[in-house]
């Protein structure tokens, strides 16, 4: 009938509309399937045992009530003509039972049977599709549903024993055709199977779509990767575990696969992301933390391609591990990992708040200094990698690809050092940050991680301005992270006019301009008198006498006379003259200012030692005279010689980068 097997659900029962009373109930959970009998036992092997045994109870029942009325007939019978009025009425009573009997068992006859499937794999939705298929009602497979119908279908029995073309045939097919075929659907049915279990296990298909998935993860495209955030931590465990087993399997499809998960499974993973899978599963933080701990598990041992776990990646995962306070192993792995991508690393990226109470400053500078030392330990041990490489090398080629490596080891460093500076510029304004954490900070990086010391130079002038109230020791020690010989122009031009640095801070910032800018100026005189002795050569060869010749002969080309050009070398002569006295006058003028500041060093030194001795403080800063008692003279650097302004500061001269331990002592 074309109208088998459609149905209505009325409060918690379906019934199926096909025009005739239901003769079989079936309780499924909490919903009830008024059916017929004899469609579904067609199909099914297990409805069709279960009913037939409810038949054979029946007639049983009869044959007990037939011979309860032939035994009190028989009592009747014998008894005496005293009791026979007696007799009558017990007789017209049990005449009346039997009546009611047999009212109750044409009811009881007429009553559908009633079959209960407490654990009926699921549910009741999976129940109305097979009874639908009973009622040859076509039913859509999908990866979604196939798992549930295939199990349904060994719960009932309806194989091809049974009938032919049956269920579990069906789902069979579509499962090994269609589903395991590609690895985005074979992820829904194993979704699915974490509502069937144990009947998925049993059937081996858990195993079939984990295989599929790990088999096809490389050749297919990355468009199915969003679909493993639906996986439960189990089943995604097994689907890592399956990929990791595998040699066929790339690096980056296993990246992809960890990616996509924790980016589809952890909320608040990066702060930029606001998708969120409708499908994925909502988790309490405690789920949360075992996702978190799951994936940063999963992470490759080798370092990331960086492809796919960016550094962005790797510092979210660090902040969503602080924020859900996972295990320090996970901490300390990730950390580690985050190092191996550092030189990737945005400023964003590093920001961490500090989530911890123990901690008083608003981001955690102490994770960003951990992760700045593996970095410089895994540097290191690059490093020492490369130079064992290059001792062993024995040919050309060997040895140039020792030089190729060493390459962007040295560019990741200046990445890395840009980064640590706007780091500390950035966090320099917070009044928790002690002036150990910064200064720790700031020399934890080697000489050759800055080409200029202006970012870090313009994050110690940020944390003077925000911490007016340092004592002149400490304003001294955060100074002295700077390398005032690293500065260029327009920082040293700044260092020279800034009150918030200790005056001998800026009188070392213009010793070492002024030093430059002489060996700058000493330089080109060498240069020039190089060239002089050339240049009189030159003329002298011009003015070789020539031969004889006609007079024809003896003008230019233009026309001019031949001694044409002799007042135009004797002008450049004497141009060149004036040029050299006033460099040598220049020079002599520098050797008095050096000698000057070097005066005017000593003069400070010796105060600031007697100032010390008698137990009064110095005065470090120009707006702080009320804390600190004395006034610096506002013609400081006039009465100290201090004459020129700035010109230039080559911080390129690599021979006057002293190391950073000489530098905390801020020797001149």
């Amino acid at each position: 009938m074309s109208s088998a097997g459609h149905g209505a659900t009325r409060g918690q029962a379906w019934f199926c509309t096909t025009g005739l009373p239901s003769d079989v109930v079936f309780d499924v959970q909490d919903m009830s399937f008024h059916l017929h009998k004899f469609p579904l036992m067609s199909k099914s092997r297990k409805i069709h045992r279960m009913v037939m045994e409810q038949e054979e109870e029946q007639p049983p029942r009869r044959r007990r009530r037939r011979r309860r009325r032939r035994r009190t007939t028989s009592e009747g019978s014998n008894a005496g003509e005293e009791g026979a009025e007696q007799t009558e009425i017990e007789e017209a009573e049990e005449v009346e039972e039997e009546d009611e009997e047999e009212e109750q068992a044409r009811k009881e006859e007429g009553r559908p049977y009633c079959i209960v499937f407490p654990d009926f794999p699921g549910g009741p939705g999976t129940f109305e599709a097979a009874a639908k298929f009973c009622y040859g009602v076509r039913v859509e497979l999908t990866a979604w549903n196939v798992v549930p119908l295939r199990c349904a279908a060994e719960y009932l029995e309806m194989t091809e024993e049974h009938a032919e073309d049956n269920l579990a045939a069906r789902a069979e097919a579509y499962l090994e055709q269609t589903v395991l075929r590609h690895p985005g659907e074979a992820t829904k049915a194993l979704k699915s199977c974490e509502e069937l279990l144990p009947h998925a296990e049993e059937l081996g298909i858990v195993d079939r779509c984990v295989e599929a998935i790990a088999a096809r993860s490389s050749a297919a495209s990355r468009s199915w990767f969003d679909d493993l955030a639906v996986l439960g931590l189990q089943m995604y465990k097994r689907v890592m575990a399956a990929m990791a087993e595998r040699a066929d399997v790339r690096t980056e499809a296993r990246e992809s696969c960890l990616v996509s998960y924790a980016k589809g499974t952890i909320p608040g993973l990066s702060r930029s992301m606001r998708r969120r899978l409708a499908s994925a599963p909502v988790s309490s933080e405690v789920e949360q933390r075992e996702l978190l701990e799951a994936v940063v598990a999963s992470l490759p041992a080798d370092k990331c391609s960086g492809r796919v776990v960016t550094a962005k990646f790797l510092f979210a995962l660090l902040r969503t591990a602080h924020i859900l306070r996972a295990s320090n192993a996970a901490r300390a792995a990730l950390e580690r990992k985050a190092a191996t991508q550092l030189e990737h690393a945005t400023l964003e990226d590093v920001l961490i708040p500090s989530y911890s109470g123990a901690t008083e400053t608003l981001y955690d500078v102490d994770c960003v200094e951990r992760v700045v030392r593996h970095f410089l330990a895994e540097e290191e041990e690059l490093g020492e990698a490369e130079a064992s490489t290059s001792a062993a090398a024995i040919t050309e080629e060997a040895a140039a690809a020792a030089t190729t490596l060493s390459r962007p080891s040295a560019v990741a460093m200046v990445h890395v050092g840009k980064l640590v500076d706007s780091y500390l510029a950035e966090v320099a304004s917070d009044d928790n940050l002690k002036p150990a954490k910064f200064c720790e900070l700031a020399l934890a990086l080697p000489d050759h991680a800055r080409i200029y010391d202006d970012g870090v130079y313009r994050a110690v002038d940020i944390y003077l301005k925000a911490h007016p109230r340092l004592t002149a020791e400490e304003r001294d020690r955060v100074c002295g992270v700077v390398d005032g010989r690293k500065l260029t122009v327009e920082a040293c031009t700044h260092a020279a006019q800034n009150e918030r640095l200790p005056l001998r801070a800026v009188l070392q910032v213009l010793f070492f301009e002024q030093l430059q800018l002489r060996r700058a100026i000493t330089g080109t005189l060498m240069s020039s008198s190089s060239g002089a002795p050339q240049a009189r050569q030159h003329r002298h060869y011009h003015q070789q006498p020539r031969p004889a010749a006609p007079s024809s002969s003896r003008h230019s080309v233009d026309g001019t006379g031949g001694d044409a050009w002799r007042p135009a070398a004797m002008q450049e002569s004497q141009v060149l003259r004036l040029d050299m006295d006033s460099m040598r006058n220049r020079v002599q003028d520098l050797e008095r200012e050096c000698s000057s500041m070097r005066r005017a060093i000593k003069k400070i030194d010796g105060r600031g030692s007697s100032c010390s001795a008698a137990g009064s403080p110095r005065r470090s800063d120009a707006g702080d005279a009320s804390a600190d008692g004395s006034a610096r003279p506002a013609n400081w650097r006039s009465r100290y010689g201090c004459k020129f302004s700035t010109q230039v500061c080559d911080s390129h001269a690599r021979n006057v980068v002293a190391s950073r331990a000489s530098r905390m002592g801020m020797s001149p």
